[in-house]
């Protein structure tokens, strides 16, 4: 099982930017379609980015424009480049494997401790 850790979130001003960063183990990491995914406390957990084994990418309306997904096959990691953040941008951040491309279900069950995106003035 691919275990992934993400990191990289923090307390920034609307307006700012950040890059999370989602490393997982495994030397198959590059055949997986990866998504990240947010939660805000009260809400479901939605697919905000997905990037395919070829690179391909997919963006949530709410997020298009503004994040990039990318990865890096070398570095077994994914990212997540959020530019002019916005106060409903709060929330945890998590990444999944994605069952299959052009779907939002994760592969795994169980998730990381995610990281906390806070986008306040």
């Amino acid at each position: 099982q691919v275990q992934l850790v993400e990191s990289g979130g923090g307390l920034v001003q609307p307006g700012g930017s950040l890059r999370l960063s989602c490393a997982a183990s495994g030397s198959i990491f590059s055949i997986y379609a990866m998504g990240w995914y947010r939660q805000d406390a009260g809400k479901q957990r939605e697919l905000v980015a997905a990037i395919s084994s070829g690179f391909r990418t997919n963006y949530a309306e709410s997020v298009k424009g503004r994040f990039t997904i990318s990865r890096d096959n070398a570095k077994n990691t994914v990212y997540l480049q959020m530019n002019s953040l916005k106060p409903e941008d709060t929330a945890v951040y998590y990444c999944n494997v994605l069952r299959s491309w052009g779907g939002a279900e994760p592969f795994f069950s169980s998730w990381g401790q995610g990281t906390q995106v806070t986008v306040s003035s």
